[in-house]
């Protein structure tokens, strides 16, 4: 049933390039801090090399996994299949936040779709990867992706995104730093 890869083998990497929705989990280091799991879409997730992945972080309501993983760069990212055979796909590894500053990060938001919004990349060195039988995971269409957070980024162009992510993003809900990286408006 369970299995453990020693690396993202090509098929692999085609099934995963095949999801529609990802999950992200992350926690502070504290016993008190908020877990946080997220869930991803709009095919912003690529493999990068056998050990490692990258996905693209929209300007949201909150910045719990960035300041989780400048903390103590703990996260997994889960898959399961909602259609074909069940399955279900957990990387686990050390994530770090690759911001707009950063001299990677052009090369790495040039693997995706243009996308208006776009946060930073969140970078996953893969240190487990696994799979389970994922039987309990229901069968489900996809139908489209949502336009709601593209269209929300649009209207706010990039200067109103910036101002919200200095207004919103700046502390995790525990009190982490988030979104650091931003010169104050002036």
């Amino acid at each position: 049933m369970a299995k453990v890869f020693e690396q993202i083998d090509p098929e692999l990497q085609t099934w995963i390039a095949q999801q529609h929705v990802f999950f992200v989990a992350t926690a502070p280091r504290g016993d008190d801090g908020l877990l946080n799991c997220s869930p991803k879409g709009l095919d912003t997730l690529r493999v990068i090399d056998d050990r490692t992945v990258t996905y693209l972080d929209f300007t949201g309501s909150g910045a719990e996994t960035i300041a989780h993983l400048k903390e103590n760069g703990r996260i997994v990212v889960m898959l399961c299949a909602f259609n074909g055979p069940p399955r279900i796909v957990r990387l686990h590894g050390k994530g770090s936040v690759v911001h707009p500053g950063d001299a990677t990060f052009a090369a790495l938001v040039a693997q995706f779709p243009p996308q208006p919004g776009v946060r930073c990349v969140i970078r996953v060195d893969v240190t487990r990867i696994s799979d389970s039988c994922g039987y309990a995971v229901p069968l489900m269409d996809f139908v489209a992706e949502r336009e709601a957070l593209t269209k929300w980024a649009a209207k706010k162009g990039p200067g109103g995104v910036l101002d919200y992510q200095r207004e919103n993003n700046a502390r995790s809900l525990d009190g982490l730093s988030g979104v650091d990286w931003l010169e104050p408006s002036n």
